[in-house]
């Protein structure tokens, strides 16, 4: 038996990068898995699209900026399962984003991110909440970054918006924690995905500064993810878990 089995977990952005990662690694430790994403619209989509559904899963097409979408995409999971054990909040504006300075950084390009990667999240907790609360409790695992730590040159707008999700994580466990719904964070390093191919040359990146050595992939985070959303994690809150290879130690 699967460490989640039996869960029901939804996770956004699911059907590319880290998220397709984390639907596929997740159902494979059991869990009956809700890919929430903006569009289907690859190969490598529609396959995680079908694998979820073979294995019982739903697969629903959403933005994370419509409180209307998110509300739809809590109730077919309520209308499907009963309940919502787990949110991972993974959807993100990440790939093609300018990598320039401040001044040169766009308001339009700024308040994008913000309403992404902060407004996403606020609006799938307050889809999913009612529920939790309801069933007696909960996980939510947001997705951060190392550079909320560390600050990254030429990506302010980017930066700004994972230690918002940092902050957000730990003001929302303070006032789930009575609910008994567990809110964590796992801040992933530079990762090989194909967003990150385009903001930069993965196979120039300087892993001598990673004490494991290597360019961190994509299931390097699904462990910690399975972590959070688990049981094994019933009386952990408010923390954010790096994982990065070692990079950055806190």
């Amino acid at each position: 038996m699967g460490r989640l089995e039996g869960k029901v977990v939804i996770v956004t952005g699911g059907a590319k990068g880290l998220g397709r990662e984390f639907c596929l690694g997740l159902a494979a430790q059991g869990a009956q898995v809700v890919m929430a994403a903006h569009r289907f619209d690859t190969d490598e989509a529609k396959q995680a699209k079908a694998s979820i559904e073979a294995g019982g899963g739903l697969a629903i097409e959403m933005d994370v900026t419509s409180e209307a979408d998110t509300l739809r995409m809590a109730a077919a999971t309520i209308e499907r399962y009963g309940r919502i054990d787990v949110l991972v909040n993974n959807a993100a504006m990440y790939g093609g984003v300018s990598r320039v300075g401040i001044l040169e950084t766009s308001p339009a390009e700024w308040d994008r991110l913000m309403t992404v990667n902060l407004k996403g999240p606020f609006l799938a907790c307050r889809a999913v909440i009612p529920q939790m609360q309801s069933q007696g409790g909960g996980k939510i695992v947001n997705i951060a970054s190392e550079v909320a730590f560390t600050g990254s040159k030429g990506m302010i707008h980017y930066v700004t918006s994972k230690g918002g999700v940092l902050a957000f994580t730990r003001s929302l466990a303070m006032e789930m924690g009575p609910h008994d719904i567990c809110v964590n964070a796992v801040a992933p390093g530079y990762t090989d995905t194909a967003a990150s191919r385009t903001i930069g040359d993965v196979q120039k990146y300087d892993v001598s500064k990673t004490p494991l050595n290597r360019l961190e992939q994509p299931g390097d985070l699904v462990g910690a993810v399975a972590f959070f959303a688990s049981d094994e994690s019933n009386f952990i809150t408010g923390q954010t878990l790096v994982v990065d290879g070692g990079r950055y130690m806190h």
